[in-house]
């Protein structure tokens, strides 16, 4: 009895202990925490002070703010594992990620936003001033921006067409034809090649209004004088027709990956009680394939959404920014008049327009994928 009462009491002395240990790691950890966060924080702030000509630190470069983050990337990293234990470890594995993300995209995004409140040019020999209302007023009052972004509209409704000429291309490479390998193959190439490659090759050769293919053949059909990029409608059109060659592929395969893993009993079922072709693709084939097809149009309008390569290399905008896009608008704000604190603050508000028509987007696509299902 009492080496029992003597066992216990040691076992009870160990836990108090370990419990002691514990808290003090944790409690070490997030010192260190803190410690480094506040250097961070320092660091970061001396750096944004000597930028804005307030504080001057005589280094040019952001290496201080570099060094810093690393530091505080590795006291997070041990700081996880002094106060969570193994479950600190465990995380260890996800913040390669996060840290890549915070230095990649959530770095840079508030750092445009400072860039966004200046006058910054470069071809101005008065230097950087602080001009984040006058940015805004000029933004709200431009003619051009808001046609570019007006013309998005045309372009992302134009992904609901290719998304029509990509199912039944799926379908029909997911048929039992013959040469089936073969389409497949060849429907995929102009997925593999890139914009610019698609530019000069069909927008400034075979679309050329003088000696190009299609432009002999619309004349040998009656056309007299064609001009693929004469009007806004025509320059339009052949931008969004360039652009759907060089992505409706990628639709493609993402249906047709659908549409192979649609279950065949399904299908042999309502052929046997009857129904048509018609019936079984809209009453069978359709709602199954819904979460695939929201989730390739939601891409495909991602993607859309940054259109430019085509746009400057056939059109630059033209003719009168008819087939302008934000994104080709911004590059040649930085191009052209080097404009970088004003392209800047476009490229912020076109980021925030984006972030919450996508969210949107998906809250709806979510909502209806409910009810209809």
């Amino acid at each position: 009895m009492p080496n029992e009462i003597a066992s216990r009491a040691a076992a009870a002395a160990r836990h108090r202990a370990a419990d002691s240990n514990a808290a003090r790691r944790a409690t070490a950890g997030r010192r260190l925490i803190r410690a480094a966060s506040l250097l961070l924080g320092v660091v970061v702030l001396l750096q944004v002070l000597h930028a804005a000509g307030v504080v001057p630190l005589g280094i040019d470069t952001w290496l201080p703010t570099l060094f810093a983050y690393i530091v505080w990337a590795v006291a997070l990293g041990v700081s996880q594992v002094l106060i969570r234990g193994e479950q600190g470890k465990r995380a260890l594995f996800l913040l390669p990620a996060l840290l890549f993300t915070i230095a990649m995209v959530i770095f840079p995004t508030f750092f445009g936003l400072g860039i966004a409140a200046t006058d910054w040019n470069l071809s101005s020999l008065t230097g950087v001033h602080f001009n984040l209302f006058g940015n805004i007023a000029t933004l709200a009052q431009d003619a051009f921006f808001w046609n570019a972004l007006g013309n998005m509209g045309y372009y992302v409704l134009s992904v609901l067409v290719q998304y029509a000429i990509a199912f039944s291309l799926a379908l029909l490479l997911n048929a039992d034809i013959r040469g089936r390998k073969f389409f497949r193959v060849a429907f995929l190439l102009p997925f593999m090649l890139s914009p610019v490659a698609i530019s000069w090759m069909v927008g400034k050769s075979i679309l050329e209004a003088r000696f190009g293919p299609a432009a002999t053949l619309a004349r040998m059909l009656g056309w007299s004088s064609p001009a693929f990029y004469g009007t806004a409608w025509a320059a339009r059109t052949s931008i969004m027709v360039m652009d759907a060659w060089n992505w409706i592929p990628f639709i493609i395969i993402l249906l047709l990956a659908g549409l192979q893993a649609l279950p065949g009993e399904v299908l042999e079922s309502a052929k046997v009680d009857g129904a048509n072709p018609w019936q079984s693709f809209w009453k069978i084939t359709f709602p199954l394939m819904l979460p695939v097809s929201v989730t390739a149009v939601i891409l495909r309008i991602i993607f859309e959404l940054k259109l430019a390569d085509i746009v400057i290399n056939v059109t630059a905008g033209g003719p009168g920014g008819a087939t302008d896009t934000v994104s080709s608008f911004i590059y040649r704000e930085y191009r052209d008049r080097s404009s970088v604190g004003y392209g800047t603050m476009l490229a912020e508000f076109y980021l925030i327009l984006i972030i919450i028509f996508v969210s949107v987007l998906l809250a709806l696509a979510s909502r209806w994928m409910r009810r209809v299902t």
